[in-house]
């Protein structure tokens, strides 16, 4: 059990070290990200991405409960002047009043009178109870406030007109309240608006639980400073994101002179009825542009938007509107969700990036996945807007990238790591064709910089030089450096030519091995490998065999060579210290290679002489002439070992 145990916790430490780039950089991606959203850096970009949900979200059929009465530039070249007097004011309300509308709402300032007709205006005010007049509470960036009617503040029918602008100069944001220090909370005009209505229709404003302002189907929760994109906006008063209905033209407007010449339309209103304003709430404000009462809205920008701004006037139908579908209709408000949701989704798409990354280690795959996850990412945030939830983009957008690219510069550095690795491993001592098999099965032969050890059937051959250190003793050392690279060079490139590695040089003597680094899995495979350590020696003698016709040419010594082969069992894999690692192979078939190559060197083989154990004989039977030694007890054995001498042709 303990066993069981122990494996259970062994794998799972592989795995978390395997994966260990992956567990750094998604926490590490994300926070930085997070950190970023804080700053408040990433707010532009992602209220730019709510503003494009805006302006592709189809829009919404016109809400005739709310009609606008606009005064336009026509109005105004007929009338002559600005702002309009109160006479023409006071025939336009009780024209208006005639229709027995259910709200009527005036967003003209009148702190001052302008005459003439003031008293009759006031007599209007006066005689009209569902009448609302506005003030501008909060002061503009010259510092002024505007006070409303005296008459209508006198009769408690005054609301505030104030709008919210974020930091880019849009309206995203809608007043329900405003609320002044040791003063009663100022309704807003749109929500002044939607209670008279909603009165009728039995609805009262009501607490919920948590103390937020419910009106019929909905309770409407207030805005905090740290909603959606926004950091350290100013949450005032009660605020709630507006949900608008669409870039314009939702809801059924008429100019002032239409109103005040009775060319209003009696089909505008969806009964048709005589009275084409009756129970519906009359909206009167500016909309010529000459009078710049315009606002950049979420619908304000993009390629073909770029200089589009809604009117105050719709502005405050919009919030109205949007107040009377929640609290009757149930249409829900625009949601987001709270911090830990966010930073946990967040999270979620670094993770996604990075694991991908690690799963894909390709740019071109990367990039073609991450093009699909991004486009999911944002049609399923499109999706959920349309559902009224407000849920974070750019930041995972960020987040998946930043961690897909880190987990790809990570690969890409293991990957440097690893070349260099297999390059400081085995260098020059393979041919190009084993070098790429090696490379192309990295992570068979890998482990944490160093090559696995590998238990594998392989042969060993082991060449040395006949009377070396005579040789050495009468030539000069640069002469003898020389002449030793110069044979070195030779029997190196044929291992390498026959698909061998060159495991070590010692002194005049060559190891190399064969069946390594890849190992041969079948029998042919290793007996190929056999054929191939004989060819080489035989090779070898006849390429000694021209050196020294070389050699002898320029005055310098010749040499006869002997040579070892053993197949067998070995250990492959990497043996020192970080500082230099070693490529090489070990296990009894070496230590046999090596007792061949000394074996009784007065066994004459001509110039090269070559002997091999009984395991070579029987791959290579039939394919070289070959010939019995016999058995016998190499040094360091206790057992008899077979020998057999390879002929030279």
């Amino acid at each position: 059990m303990r066993g069981r145990e122990g494996s259970s916790t062994a794998k799972l430490k592989r795995k978390i070290w395997e994966w260990r780039g992956v567990l750094f950089t998604a926490p590490t991606v994300t926070g930085l990200i997070i950190i970023l959203r804080l700053t408040g850096l990433l707010q532009s970009l992602e209220w730019a991405a709510l503003d494009q949900f805006f302006r592709r979200r189809p829009a919404e059929t016109i809400d005739s409960r709310i009609v606008i009465v606009g005064i336009n530039e026509s109005d105004l070249k007929t009338i002559g002047k600005w702002p309009i007097s109160d006479e023409i004011l006071a025939k336009l309300l009780l024209k208006i009043k005639a229709q027995q509308p259910r709200v009527i709402a005036l967003d003209l300032y009148r702190d001052l009178p302008v005459e003439p007709g003031h008293q009759e205006l006031v007599k209007v005010f006066e005689s009209t109870p569902n009448l609302i007049g506005i003030e501008k509470f909060v002061g503009n960036e010259r510092g002024l406030a505007i006070s409303p009617s005296p008459v209508l503040s006198r009769l408690g029918r005054v609301a505030a007109n104030d709008v919210v602008l974020d930091s880019d100069g849009k309206i995203r944001r809608g007043v329900l309240f405003m609320t002044p220090e040791n003063q009663n909370p100022i309704t807003s005009l749109g929500l002044s608006m939607a209670m008279i209505y909603l009165q009728a229709e039995g609805i009262t404003p009501q607490s919920a639980q948590n103390g937020f302002l419910r009106l019929g189907k909905t309770v409407f929760v207030p805005f905090e400073a740290s909603d959606g994109s926004y950091v350290g906006a100013d949450a005032g008063g009660y605020q709630i994101l507006l949900n608008f209905r669409g870039r314009g033209g939702n809801f059924p407007t008429v100019s002032m002179m239409d109103i005040l010449e009775n060319r209003i339309s009696r089909d505008l209103m969806r009964d048709g009825a005589s009275a084409p304003l009756r129970d519906r709430i009359v909206l009167i404000g500016p909309t010529a542009a000459s009078l710049n009462d315009f606002f950049y809205t979420p619908y304000s920008g993009g390629l073909s938007d770029a200089v589009q701004r809604m009117t105050g006037v719709e502005i405050h139908a919009h919030l109205t509107s949007q107040i009377l579908s929640s609290a009757i209709e149930g249409r829900d408000p625009i949601k987001t969700w709270p911090d830990p949701l966010e930073y946990g989704w967040i999270f979620l798409w670094s993770c996604v990036g990075a694991v991908l990354s690690w799963q894909l280690q390709s740019w071109r795959w990367t990039a073609g996945s991450a093009l699909v996850a991004i486009s999911g990412l944002l049609g399923g945030s499109f999706l959920a807007f349309l559902n009224s939830w407000w849920i974070p983009v750019i930041p995972p957008i960020l987040t998946f990238s930043g961690s897909a690219v880190a987990i790809l510069a990570y690969i890409a550095q293991i990957e440097r790591q690893d070349r260099k690795t297999v390059m400081n491993l085995f260098g020059r001592h393979v041919n190009p064709q084993i070098a790429e098999a090696i490379w192309r099965d990295r992570d068979q032969f890998l482990n944490d910089g160093r090559l696995k050890g590998q238990r594998l059937t392989a042969t060993v051959v082991f060449t040395d030089l006949k009377n070396f250190s005579t040789v050495a003793e009468n030539l000069d050392p640069e002469v003898l450096m020389s002449w030793l690279n110069e044979y070195m060079e030779a029997m190196s490139q044929l291992v390498l030519a026959n698909s061998g590695v060159v495991d070590k040089f010692i002194g005049d003597a060559v190891m190399a091995v064969f069946g390594v680094p890849i190992p041969s899995t079948t029998e042919d495979a290793i007996a190929n490998d056999a054929k191939a350590a004989v060819r080489c020696a035989l090779q070898m003698g006849a390429t000694l065999e021209l050196l020294n016709e070389l050699w002898k040419t320029q005055g310098r010594p010749t040499v006869a060579m002997r040579v070892g082969i053993a197949t067998g069992t070995v250990v492959t894999g990497s043996l020192g210290s970080s500082q230099r690692l070693d490529y090489t192979t070990i296990g009894d078939s070496v230590n046999v290679a090596a007792r061949l190559e000394s074996y009784d060197k007065s066994l004459d083989g001509g110039l090269c002489r070559i002997l091999i154990n009984e395991e070579t004989y029987q791959y290579i039977h039939g394919s070289f002439p070959t010939k019995l030694i016999g058995s016998v007890q190499l040094k360091g054995r206790e057992q008899l070992t077979p020998i057999y001498q390879v002929l030279l042709e």
